[in-house]
This record gives structure tokens, C-alpha cells and sequence, in this order.
């Protein structure tokens, strides 16, 4: 029996214990199509597309879609930045009664060609860019794929914008030879009349999304995300909500939507209350300080390393965020200072989020819309868990055993938004659940109300000469310097020790010169002497992932690289 410490930590409005209905992903669509026809759902460099319009843009996709021979079951990718065309691709593929599978733009061919063959993609929608249609004219040569859909991205753009691309972009568009009949334009496959045929979907059963992770370790597993699983995760992030208001909510989207992180926290919580999306096709700072000074989100959603780069930023003032109603962090664990400076400099209070992208992904945030000065999250906490989700500290050594509040084992959940499994991988799938349960992979504790607090992943901890070294402990230690801006840590080979703590720095703008005995006289009283790092290095950026959040893989490949030579 779990112990539902949170119980007495929910918000008034909200019952824990609530049963949710999944529906087919494509309502949200439908649903707010229905009730305002005319609102503008999707901003795109000027140009925007009301409700009726994208049903429309939807139901002619699905047609097409079915034409070149879509039906249940069959598996088409999605290879675009965030853009029109990736949000018609994404529900006139469901509508269909296809399963989308994400493709990320920075994808090498090497990838591609594993995730086409592993997931069984026989179509992929992408746009005539440089930087995809090489890769993706190799991989059509090199793999199953059957046909690319290629859209250009000026077809979208409201004019003179579409004529100034062509022209001034002329270097970055690639041509595709329509000629050949596995290449067709994407306003071929809207040309039509929208009269697809309804597929019947099972939407507790019928995968909707195929989504790439590395999961708790090793190769990339596709995750099986049905249409409940996703539906539901977009109604308990509603449930945690407070004072919004169908048709009348805003948003930016920033991160990209092949993330399970922007799909569900942005495109589709957004169609599912009415909302507008100013959409940005890929995160550049001073691009993103212009949409929010213009569209005022209410809704926003982002990872650590952007808000640093807003709190930073000479130019964004609280105008850009005074219409928001929550604002959440997920993707990586966000310091208290960051927290603190955010709400000091905007006047704005960040929800720490916490997922997988096993859970569709959200199951954890501090309740969301708190915006007083005395926030219902805890320092350090990922929240309590969403509505109809169970979190259970498991013993690592014995799985079946939970762990009492307070003490610290795997997070382990279980809730509607839980994969079905991994695809074609059973034996994956069954290392990764445990008594119905799934396991995170993270080290963490439940306190006495409820709140959960991640100490780190299980595979980023550091042993070193019998003591355990957590990162996240360390980072948020170096973090409360004034002259961090980012910190990541990892474990490096010690030939005494076994392991040892490094850590890598970038340094706030107009601070001069700081040392790494500087950084461990500021560390010594808060952290125990084994956990202070035996090297510190400075750099002006560190590596990031492809939805910018702090990446440690560049840098553990690195030290080995290192420690290798030197052997």
C-alpha cells in the first residue's frame, strides 16, 4: 500500500483520487474547433490560423495521408522544427489512424536510420531545408522508408515575409525533385477535400505517439504512448491548474514539440484550453525576448537553461511575462537561486515539474498558478504528484520493499499516463517495471507532506572511496555563488578514490576573474568534505542537449578520452 503523504498537501480544488476519461488525441482539435471557430490558435511570424482553419488544414492531412496509404497502425515521422506544419502533420496522422513518431531536427543520419528501423516508419514529413532534406534524401535511399512529404516553410509565412524567404534564404532551401514519385509536396498531400476516413480508436489500447528515450539506460526504446496516456496527462495538468479560462489563454512556443516535454506542457495543453500558440521554429534568445514582449503568454513552459538566459537578458522586462498565470521548469532539476532571482527580477513564481518521457510526461509539479508571495512548492522539491498518480520510494536493493518517508530509494509510478511498454523490447519493458510500477531511475525521498525531492540519477552517481556522491547535491551547492550561471558535475576516474567529484562552470557575465579556490572557501560549509570537487573548470558554455537543458555525456566522454591518454 503506497503512502499518500500528499494527500493533505493538495490543493483544495483538486481531488487526488479523481478518474480520468481518455479520449482520441485528434478531439482537442475537433473539441475547441467546435466551440470557437474563429479564435486564432497558432501565431506563425504574423501569420495565423484560426480553429476552423487547422480543423480544416487536419482533416484534409488525414485524407492525403490515407491516400498514399496511412490506415491504423502504420507509422509516420515527423522530422520538422516547430511550425504549422509539424501541428497539422501531428493530429491528420492520428486522424488517419497512424502513429506519430518524433524525429528531432539535429538527428545525424546514423539516428535516423536506427530510430526508421526500429520504429518501422514508412512515411516522414519534413521541409525543404538544407540543414533536414540531405538527411533525409539519404535515409529514403538507405531504409524502409517509403515516401517524404515535404512542406516549405513559406507557404506558412503571411506575405511580404514568404517572398523576402525565398529570396534572402535562398542558400538555406534545398529543391527537391518532385519528379520522383517517393517525394511529394505537402501542399499535395493537403490538395483534397478533408473527407478522410474515420478510423476506431481503442484509446486505452492504440498507440498515438512513438517516443524516442534513452529510458533509465542505454539504446534509444521507443516508449508507447497511447491516446489516453497523453490525453490524461494533459487533464491532470489542467486539475493542477488555477484560474484559467477556455479561449482566452496564450502561449510560446519555445521548446521544441518532437520533446514529450513541449508536446504535452505546450501544443497540447494549450489546444486543449482554447489557447493561442506564438510558435518560434527554433530557440534564439533575442527572437524569443521579442515574442514575449509581444504575445504576453499566460501559459509558459521552458528548461533551466532558458530562464537563465531570460533572467540575463538587458532587455526583457517584467512586461513580458505580466499576463502570466503559471509558469512551469521541467527537463533538468532548476536551482533555488534560479527560482528566487526569477521571481525577484519578474515578479513570476516557476513550478518545478518533474517527468519521463515514459509518462506521457508529467508526474510531479508544485500545484501550478500560485503566484503570491508565499508559493505552496518547497525549495528543492519537484512538487506532489499529479491527480491519480502514485509515487513509491522503493528499497534499490529490494524493489518490493517502500521505503518510510524520509529515507531515500528509486522513484518508482504508477497512474494512466504510464507507457504501455517499449516497443518490440520485452525484455526492456520488464526490467523497467516493477510490481506495476515503473521505475524512474532516480534517487529521491517523499517527505511528511507529500512533497517529492529528487537527490539524483542513479546512473550519475559518483562513488568515491565508500561514500556516495550525488551531483544535483553538489550543483545546487555551486549554484548559490553570484558568479554561476551554470554548473554540471560529474564523476571522473581517481585512481585513489575510484571516482571523484568535477565541475564544470560558465560564469555570469561581467564578473571578473574567479578561481577554483575561490569556488571550494564558498563550498566548505556546505557540503561534506567528500563531496567537494577535486577539479573545477571554467568554460564560457556548457553542453546542452537538443531541448537546451545541461548535458553531462559530452563531458564524461571527454574525461575518459582524457584518462585514457594519460594511462
Amino acid at each position: 500500500m503506497v503512502n499518500r503523504a500528499w494527500d493533505e498537501s493538495y490543493p483544495k480544488h483538486v481531488a487526488w483520487d479523481v478518474k480520468f476519461q481518455g479520449q482520441a488525441l485528434y478531439d482537442l482539435v475537433d473539441e475547441a474547433a467546435d466551440k470557437l471557430p474563429y479564435n486564432i490558435v497558432i501565431d506563425f511570424l504574423g501569420l495565423e490560423i484560426t480553429y476552423k482553419e487547422l480543423q480544416e488544414y487536419v482533416n484534409r492531412a488525414a485524407k492525403g495521408f490515407q491516400k498514399i496509404g496511412v490506415k491504423k497502425g502504420v507509422r509516420v515521422g515527423i522530422f520538422l522544427p516547430n511550425c504549422p506544419q509539424f501541428i497539422i502533420s501531428y493530429f491528420g496522422i492520428l486522424k488517419a489512424g497512424g502513429i506519430v513518431v518524433n524525429y528531432s531536427p539535429l538527428y545525424s543520419v546514423r539516428e535516423l536510420k536506427f530510430q526508421i528501423e526500429d520504429s518501422e516508419t514508412d512515411f516522414l514529413v519534413t521541409l525543404d531545408l538544407q540543414a533536414l532534406m540531405p538527411k533525409a534524401i539519404e535515409i529514403l535511399q538507405k531504409t524502409k522508408l517509403k515516401k517524404l512529404i515535404v512542406g516549405n516553410i513559406s507557404e506558412f509565412l503571411p506575405f511580404p515575409k514568404n517572398y523576402l524567404f525565398k529570396f534572402f534564404k535562398a542558400k538555406d532551401i534545398y529543391k527537391p525533385d518532385f519528379s520522383d514519385s517517393r517525394i511529394i509536396a505537402f501542399s499535395k498531400l493537403l490538395d483534397n477535400y478533408g473527407t478522410y476516413i474515420e478510423t476506431k480508436i481503442e484509446v486505452d489500447k492504440d498507440i498515438a505517439v512513438l517516443q524516442y528515450t534513452g529510458g533509465t539506460t542505454g539504446t534509444p526504446k521507443g516508449a508507447m504512448l497511447t491516446h489516453s496516456n497523453l490525453f490524461i496527462n494533459i487533464l491532470q495538468m489542467e486539475a493542477f491548474s488555477v484560474g484559467l479560462t477556455f479561449g482566452e489563454e496564450k502561449t510560446v512556443g519555445l521548446l521544441p514539440f518532437f520533446h514529450v516535454f513541449a508536446m504535452t506542457a505546450v501544443m497540447n495543453i494549450t489546444l486543449r484550453m482554447g489557447g493561442c500558440i506564438a510558435l518560434l521554429p527554433r530557440f534564439e534568445l533575442d527572437s524569443a525576448v521579442k515574442l514575449l514582449e509581444k504575445h504576453k503568454p499566460t501559459l509558459f513552459a521552458a528548461v533551466p537553461t532558458m530562464y537563465t538566459a531570460f533572467l540575463h537578458h538587458p532587455k526583457l522586462s517584467k512586461n513580458g511575462f505580466s499576463n502570466i498565470k503559471f509558469c512551469m521548469s521541467g527537463g533538468a532539476p532548476i536551482s533555488a537561486d534560479l527560482k528566487n532571482n526569477f521571481a525577484e527580477k519578474f515578479d513570476v513564481i516557476i513550478s518545478e515539474g518533474y517527468g519521463l518521457t515514459e509518462t506521457s510526461p508529467v508526474i510531479s509539479c508544485s500545484p501550478l498558478g500560485v503566484y503570491d508571495k508565499i508559493s505552496s512548492s518547497k525549495k528543492s522539491s519537484i512538487g506532489i504528484p499529479v491527480p491519480a498518480t502514485e509515487v513509491s520510494i522503493r528499497n534499490p536493493d529490494e524493489l518490493s520493499k517502500e521505503m518510510p518517508l524520509g529515507s531515500a530509494g528509486e522513484i518508482c509510478v504508477r497512474g494512466p499516463q504510464v507507457m504501455l511498454g517499449y516497443l518490440n523490447n520485452q525484455k526492456a519493458t520488464e526490467e523497467v517495471f516493477e510490481s506495476g510500477f515503473l521505475r524512474t531511475g532516480d534517487i529521491g525521498y517523499i517527505d511528511e507532506d507529500g512533497y517529492i525531492f529528487i537527490i539524483d540519477r542513479s546512473k550519475d552517481l559518483i562513488l568515491m572511496g565508500g561514500f556516495n556522491v550525488f551531483p544535483r547535491i553538489v550543483e545546487e551547492a555551486i549554484n548559490e555563488h553570484p558568479a554561476v550561471k551554470e554548473v554540471t558535475v560529474i564523476g571522473i576516474k581517481d585512481d585513489y578514490r575510484g571516482e571523484s567529484p568535477k565541475a564544470f562552470i560558465a560564469l555570469n557575465n561581467g564578473f571578473g576573474k574567479v578561481t577554483s579556490d575561490e569556488i571550494i572557501i564558498f563550498l566548505k560549509d556546505k557540503l561534506g568534505k567528500h563531496e567537494l570537487p577535486t577539479a573545477i573548470e571554467f568554460r564560457d558554455e556548457l553542453p546542452k542537449t537538443m531541448i537546451g537543458k545541461l548535458s553531462k555525456k559530452e563531458l564524461v566522454k571527454e574525461e575518459m578520452a582524457a584518462y585514457e591518454s594519460r594511462k
